[in-house]
């Protein structure tokens, strides 16, 4: 089922594509483009994705620890 779904996704996106910079390619092409650019794009955007996240765990890490340092600091008067 997801071959299937990788099929009808990159037909549209290298449809699209294709439309969006002008260049005309026959159907197999169309969607061989797609179905390629769906999966760079696929990876590029989860590695993104988890670099974000994991940048993100350590800004809340440092908040975090700011807060109860902040906190400490106060109550130690």
């Amino acid at each position: 089922m997801a071959i299937i779904w990788l099929l009808i996704v990159g037909a549209a996106v290298g449809f699209l594509a294709t439309r969006i910079l002008k260049v005309d390619l026959d159907t197999p092409s169309t969607i061989a483009l797609g179905v390629l650019g769906a999966l760079i794009g696929g990876l590029l955007l989860r590695g993104l994705t988890m670099l974000a996240g994991a940048g993100a765990g350590f800004v809340g890490a440092l908040l975090g620890a700011l807060v109860l340092v902040w906190a400490w600091k106060g109550w130690s008067r």
